[in-house]
This record gives structure tokens, C-alpha cells and sequence, in this order.
């Protein structure tokens, strides 16, 4: 009984989603690619207590967790999807990408 049940649930689901369903449901690849995200590079880190935080003035030293001459990341939406040089470009600062991480191992840094 239940295996007739699945198969009837099965062919629903099946008959439910037609090739043109799906190609009208497919999102604009316009409208995808016109959506912002926020690119940011990440230097290094450090954690701080709160009362040395307090304390620091300008011309304070904040050491990071990076070697010099060390990769910097590249985040898209706080999700790590490169890793680069700093370069000047105009006299602004820009970034060589020396390594793009594969999809299945980026990583979600919160």
C-alpha cells in the first residue's frame, strides 16, 4: 500500500513541474547579475578585549594575525571566494588575485 501511495506522490510531483514551468520560473540572468554585493579584503584579525580596544589612540599598533607578504582575502557577502596581492592601480589601492577558491570549498566566515 504505501509503495502504490510514493509512486502516486511521485508522478504528482513529476507532472507538477513541465519544461515550461520550469523555463518561466528560471530567474532573468539580467536581473541576477544586476544584484549589488558587498566586496570586501580582509588584511588580517585580532581579538581585542574590550578595555584594550578602550585604550588605543591614534598611532596605536593593532598586530593581526597575517605574516607580512602574505595573501589577503577576497569576500563577497563575508564569504571567501579569492585570495590576492594589494597592487595600485590610479593611485588607489587594488587587488591581484593570485588564487580563486573552487565553489564546493568556500566557506562561510561569520
Amino acid at each position: 500500500m504505501a509503495d502504490i501511495e510514493t509512486s502516486a506522490v511521485e508522478e504528482t510531483v513529476e507532472q507538477s513541474v513541465s519544461p515550461e514551468a520550469a523555463l518561466k520560473n528560471k530567474i532573468n540572468s539580467d536581473v541576477l547579475q544586476n544584484i549589488p554585493v558587498t566586496i570586501s579584503v580582509e588584511v588580517g584579525r585580532t581579538s581585542l578585549k574590550i578595555r584594550d580596544l578602550m585604550r588605543l589612540t591614534q598611532g596605536s599598533v593593532v598586530e593581526l594575525d597575517r605574516l607580512a607578504g602574505e595573501p589577503l582575502d577576497l569576500l563577497v557577502n563575508n564569504t571567501l571566494v579569492a585570495q590576492g596581492e594589494v597592487v595600485l592601480v590610479n593611485e588607489r589601492y587594488g587587488v591581484r588575485l593570485t588564487s580563486v577558491i573552487p565553489t564546493a570549498d568556500r566557506v562561510k566566515n561569520l
